[in-house]
């Protein structure tokens, strides 16, 4: 069990966490993980996120629902159908690869990414384009998610250079998320990261999150695109920065 002051450090991490993720569609596991992880280790950190990660995905899903309407998904399709099967193989290498090296070419990979945007702000992948790459970018994704339990750094690159509007985004970005999830619960399972401790213990962690996640949505839907724009940004320029202390620290 946690140490009462360690366990108030993740309950407020959550909290925000959860406000982020309301706001932007993303960034629980970035900053659940990345908190969990300093106390607990990284596979502990993942298998405690699962039960939020699944709650609030799912109840995104939902409330977007109107988006996939839109005839802008079809890329899902094969993204994450790639993506479950590149779960499997990430898992098996959260316990063998070393990730100095991944995490600094993502790293630099985000913040180019970031920097193409600024520089040229009218860059976006075309829908036909986009449908082309989803399968691998989706596999990449997948071993990516596997392996840190972060996916962001490929396949929220991939949907924010589709430049969807905040309803879309954020549908497709928790379609992803929530596939994932699913995909990776018997993965964890069978490699011993996921316990029926654990699953205990990531059933509290949806409390902070559920009571904070209302508040990043009522504060996202007051946003215009550009901000949510920027927003998301930022939230890749964070990522970035904290994979490059990490594998350097």
């Amino acid at each position: 069990m946690l140490e009462p002051t360690t366990l108030a450090i993740v309950t407020v991490g959550l909290g925000l966490g959860g406000i982020v993720k309301g706001v932007t569609g993303m960034g629980l596991p970035l900053i659940g993980v990345t908190l969990l992880a300093t106390f607990i280790g990284v596979p502990h950190a993942i298998a405690i996120l699962v039960v939020p990660t699944l709650v609030t995905n799912a109840w995104q899903l939902w409330s977007y629902r109107h988006a996939c309407e839109r005839g802008q998904m079809r890329f899902l399709v094969p993204m994450l159908g790639l993506g479950a099967i590149g779960i499997g193989f990430g898992t098996w290498l959260l316990v063998e690869i070393d990730e100095t090296l991944l995490s600094l070419g993502l790293a630099f990979m985000l913040l180019a990414y970031v920097a193409l945007r600024l520089t040229s702000p009218n860059f976006r992948i075309a829908p036909g384009l986009g449908l082309m790459l989803s399968a691998p970018v989706g596999f990449a994704a997948g071993v990516l998610q596997g392996a840190t339990g972060i996916s962001a750094p490929i396949g929220v690159t991939f949907i924010h250079a589709m430049r969807f509007a905040r309803a879309a985004h954020v549908f497709a970005v928790s379609a992803m998320f929530m596939v994932f999830a699913v995909s990776q619960v018997p993965a964890l399972t069978v490699a011993g990261v996921l316990t029926p401790q654990r699953w205990l213990e990531s059933a509290f962690a949806l409390l902070p999150v559920a009571l904070f996640m209302p508040v990043g949505t009522w504060i996202g839907r007051r946003v215009d695109h550009a901000t949510f724009d920027k927003a998301i940004l930022l939230l890749l320029t964070v990522t970035a920065l904290k994979m490059i202390i990490d594998a350097i620290w």
